[in-house]
């Protein structure tokens, strides 16, 4: 009896630890401000899938030229993607299909990229696009800056 109370609690401490780390992660990407919510889909295929397959939620945090990218899910201090301003063209934009929807944020806008040859897709609020293509938009002179 004493055997499963002592392991029910450390179970339970380390549910509660890990999950006040989730939130200390969070709050210290955060700290510096510039951060917005944002799905990300890497390596997208020509004709994507409507499935909603591939996406990844995260956060985004603008650092001078570059975006980047960290995993909501994960304990890593370390951005999962970094975005070069100057290598990111924008295709298009799109709303969410069929189980995306599902998959997204309810206000999300799909913005097709690609980055360095890479086509992705971020997944962000009407919002948060709206800074993100003035972002884009606001390259030191000299830049080339390609927005669809």
């Amino acid at each position: 009896m004493v055997l499963a109370l002592t392991v029910c609690g450390i179970v339970v401490a380390l549910v509660v630890v890990g999950l006040f780390l989730f939130g200390l992660r969070r709050r210290l990407i955060q700290r510096s401000g510039g951060t917005f919510d944002c799905s990300l889909r890497w390596d997208v295929p020509e004709k994507p899938d409507a499935g909603g397959k591939g996406w990844s939620y995260g956060v985004a945090r603008y650092n001078g030229d570059r975006i980047e990218w960290y995993r909501v899910f994960s304990y890593a201090f370390r951005p999962r993607r970094v975005l070069e301003r100057a290598q990111i063209e924008v295709a298009g934009r799109r709303l969410p299909e069929g189980e995306e929807e599902l998959a997204l944020l309810s206000d999300a806008v799909v913005l097709a990229c690609t980055h360095r040859g890479t086509r992705l897709e971020l997944a962000m609020s009407e919002d948060a696009l709206t800074g993100f293509l003035a972002w884009l938009e606001a390259a030191p002179p000299g830049q080339r800056v390609n927005v669809a």
